[in-house]
C-alpha cells in the first residue's frame, strides 16, 4: 500500500469532516417537491468535489427527475474499470420533535455526526471522491480507471435508474459496480453483503360513506372505514406471523442446510438485538431464526395508517375515508409486478361489507439481488477490510433494498460489491441520524487500499 496516500488522508481528516459537514447541511430531500432547488444545490455540491478531486471529466446529466452526477478518469490502460455508485438525496426529517439537534445542522456529539443523510449516503459516498483526490495528489493517477455515478433518487426508489443505465450503458461500461451505498452489519465487525431483498410497494383507500359522520346520528348504522381497515389489514398474516396470501411463497426458494448453517454459525444476540431496539420479543415466521427471516423471507409490512380526526381533543365523527400504506420485500425468484398482483388480488376477496376500495401501486419497486461470495472483487474487499481491521470481514446478508444491484446486473451483467461504511445501528431513515467519525477514517483507508488490490487484478 502506498503509505503516502494514507498519511495524505489522515493529514486531511479535519478537513475532509467539514467537507461532509457543508453537504449533509444541503437538505435533499428527494420525495419533497418543496425541496426542488436543495436536490440541485447537492448536486452542484457533489460535481464540484469531484471535479476539484484531481482529473477527473465531471458532467451533470439531466433526467426526468434530479439530475445524475457522472465523472470518470480512464487514466490506467490495461486495468480493471470500476463504476462507483452513490446517492446525495435523503429521507424526510420528520418527525422533527424527536431530533435532539436540527437535521440538517450537523451536530457531533461523542465522535459521531448527527444529520439527516450522513450515515446514508452522504459520508459513505464522499469517502471515495476523497479518496481519488489523495491519490492525485501523491501519485498523480488512481490504480484503476473510475467511473463514478452519484444519483438523487435513491431514496424515492431510484424511478429513473433503470431508463439512465439502459440509455447509458456504454458510459458506464465496467467490470464491476463498487457501491457506497449499503451498510455493514454491526459496528463491532467488518462485514461484506452478498445479497439483498427486493421491493414492491401498494397504497389502500377504504371508503364508507360520501362523507364524514357524526357519530352520534350514524354510529351502528354505517361501515366505519378505520375499522374497516383494521380488519382488511389482520387478513394477511395468520397468528404464527405467516403471510396468508395464496400463492405468495409459490416461487419463494427454501434456505440449503448449508445456507441456514452459514447464517446460525454469525455472532448474533437476540437479547442485545432487542435491547438495541427497545422491542420485547422477537416475531415472524415459525420454524425460521430470525436473521433467516430479515435476511432471506419475504415480508409484508404496513408502513402507515391513517384516517379520521387525528388532532387534540375529540371529533366525534366516523371518517369517510381509511388509509393504508404497504411494502413486500421480496427474496430470489419473487417479481414485483407478480407479487402486487397477488396481494391486490387478495385485498379485493376480502373487502369488510359497507365499504369500497381502492388500490394504487407504488411507482417504484425493485427485484432482490445477489453477488457470489468467490467474486474476484469480492474478495479484494476482504483482503482490505482485513488489512484495516485486523479480521476477515463476516459474510452477510442485507434485508433492505437497493434497487442498482438488481439493475446493473439484470441490464449490463454487472456485479456489485457493497462498500459502505455505514453502519446498521445509526438511524437512517430515523430521528438522529448518525455517523461515526471514526468510520469516516476507516473507509478512506479501506477504500484506498482496496483500490490498489483491484489494480493489481487484470480484466
Amino acid at each position: 500500500m502506498n503509505e503516502r496516500v494514507l498519511a495524505h488522508l489522515q493529514s486531511n481528516h479535519d478537513r475532509i469532516l467539514a467537507e461532509l459537514v457543508e453537504l449533509a447541511a444541503i437538505p435533499s430531500v428527494s420525495t419533497d417537491p418543496a425541496h426542488a432547488a436543495d436536490m440541485l444545490a447537492a448536486a452542484r455540491w457533489v460535481e464540484t468535489k469531484l471535479a476539484s478531486a484531481g482529473p477527473v471529466a465531471v458532467h451533470t446529466i439531466a433526467t426526468p427527475g434530479n439530475p445524475v452526477v457522472y465523472g470518470e478518469w480512464l487514466g490506467a490502460p490495461g486495468k480493471l474499470t470500476v463504476l462507483v455508485y452513490g446517492h446525495y438525496d435523503v429521507q424526510p426529517a420528520d418527525p422533527l420533535e424527536k431530533w435532539q439537534s436540527p437535521p440538517f445542522t450537523p451536530t457531533l456529539r461523542d465522535g459521531r455526526l448527527y444529520a439527516r443523510g450522513v450515515s446514508d449516503d452522504k459520508g459513505p459516498m464522499l469517502i471515495p471522491i476523497k479518496v481519488a483526490e489523495a491519490f492525485f495528489a501523491v501519485t498523480g493517477d488512481l490504480p484503476v480507471n473510475v467511473k463514478f455515478m452519484f444519483e438523487g433518487e435513491e431514496e424515492i426508489g431510484s424511478r429513473h435508474l433503470e431508463t439512465f443505465i439502459e440509455q447509458h450503458k456504454e458510459l458506464l461500461a465496467a467490470d464491476v459496480v463498487l457501491s457506497a451505498d449499503g451498510a455493514m452489519w454491526r459496528i463491532d465487525e467488518p462485514s461484506l453483503t452478498v445479497s439483498s431483498r427486493g421491493l414492491a410497494g401498494l397504497e389502500l383507500t377504504l371508503t364508507g360513506a360520501g362523507k364524514d359522520l357524526h357519530s352520534g346520528r350514524h354510529g351502528g348504522g354505517v361501515a366505519n372505514p378505520l375499522h374497516a381497515m383494521a380488519r382488511l389489514i389482520a387478513t394477511l398474516h395468520d397468528d404464527s406471523g405467516r403471510i396468508a396470501i395464496d400463492g405468495f411463497y409459490e416461487s419463494v426458494p427454501e434456505l440449503s442446510a448449508g445456507e441456514r448453517a452459514a447464517i446460525a454459525a454469525l455472532p448474533f444476540d437476540e437479547r442485545a438485538y432487542l435491547a438495541q431496539i427497545g422491542a420485547p420479543a422477537v416475531f415472524g415466521e415459525r420454524d425460521y431464526t430470525t436473521l433467516e427471516r430479515q435476511w432471506t423471507r419475504p415480508t409484508i409490512e404496513v408502513n402507515g395508517m391513517w384516517g379520521g380526526y387525528e388532532g387534540p381533543g375529540q371529533k366525534t365523527v366516523i371518517p369517510s375515508e381509511a388509509h393504508a400504506k404497504i411494502t413486500c420485500r421480496l427474496v430470489p425468484d419473487q417479481d414485483p409486478d407478480h407479487v402486487i398482483a397477488l396481494v391486490t388480488r387478495h385485498l379485493e376477496a376480502h373487502v369488510p361489507p359497507g365499504t369500497r376500495l381502492s388500490i394504487t401501486k407504488a411507482d417504484h419497486g425493485a427485484r432482490p439481488a445477489h453477488i457470489d461470495a468467490d467474486h474476484f472483487a469480492l474478495r479484494a474487499a476482504d483482503t482490505a477490510l482485513q488489512a484495516v481491521y485486523g479480521v476477515r470481514p463476516l459474510i452477510v446478508r442485507m434485508g433492505g433494498t437497493v434497487p442498482i444491484s438488481e439493475l446493473f446486473q439484470r441490464h449490463m451483467g454487472l456485479d456489485t460489491v457493497f462498500f459502505s461504511f455505514s453502519t446498521a445501528d445509526e438511524d437512517y431513515h430515523a430521528p438522529n441520524e448518525f455517523f461515526r467519525v471514526h468510520r469516516l477514517h476507516e473507509g478512506l483507508e479501506a477504500w484506498a487500499r482496496y483500490w490498489e488490490l483491484l489494480g493489481e487484478l487484470r480484466p
